[in-house]
């Protein structure tokens, strides 16, 4: 990944402007995240299972290139710290996989509970925890009903539909962009403590 890391992020003048276009789409999943967690009443600050330690994989590099151009944004000495707390995450992780133990480890970019590239998050941070739908090509319509959290605090309330589907579409063109911009077929399933260890 090393390599091809480097090879695209080289390359910003050709897709600079498509991550303009992402961040109109993540502005729209703030409003109805925002929307929705207002109907509920629901508040996830400081949550015991706290979606921070959960290892989620990102797999678009339209998301991979945004928290880059969020790094750039911080000064040197923060860059160092925090993708020398990636590389440390990382190195745990395929501790605890090679004994199949459940890893728990708290996102790098994590400090004192808030997200220190709050703004350029991807798109799972944006939109967990709430309850929602989802259509993919040929297959049923799948439900979640929100994390345990949400059910603890809100879990009486009648649900307000929520259809990821349309945020998914939009994802999917962007990162279709973005490969052809960039001349590239790989695919990318990353955590974001891998994507810091590469940049």
């Amino acid at each position: 990944m090393n390599s091809l890391a480097e090879n695209i992020i080289s390359q910003e003048e050709k897709y600079s402007v498509i991550l303009d276009r992402l961040e109109l789409i993540y502005k729209k999943m703030d409003d109805k995240y925002k929307e929705l967690s207002g109907y509920y009443g629901f508040y996830c600050t400081g949550c015991e299972d706290n979606c921070c330690f959960t290892r989620f994989y990102h797999h678009t590099f339209a998301e991979y290139l945004y928290i880059k151009k969020g790094l750039d944004t911080l000064d040197a000495v923060n860059r160092k710290e925090i993708k020398e707390k990636a590389v440390l995450i990382c190195r745990q992780t395929e501790e605890l996989d090679k004994y199949r133990s459940q890893v728990h480890l708290l996102c790098p970019l994590n400090y004192e509970g808030m997200c220190v590239l709050y703004a350029y998050r991807p798109m799972i941070c944006r939109l967990h925890g709430l309850p929602h739908e989802l259509v993919l090509p040929g297959r049923e319509k799948s439900l979640s009903p929100g994390c345990d959290e949400f059910k603890s605090q809100c879990g009486g309330k009648e649900y307000m539909k929520f259809d990821r589907t349309p945020f998914y579409v939009e994802m999917a063109g962007i990162e279709q962009d973005i490969k052809k911009a960039l001349d590239i077929s790989e695919r990318i399933k990353m955590t974001v403590a891998q994507m810091l260890t590469t940049l």
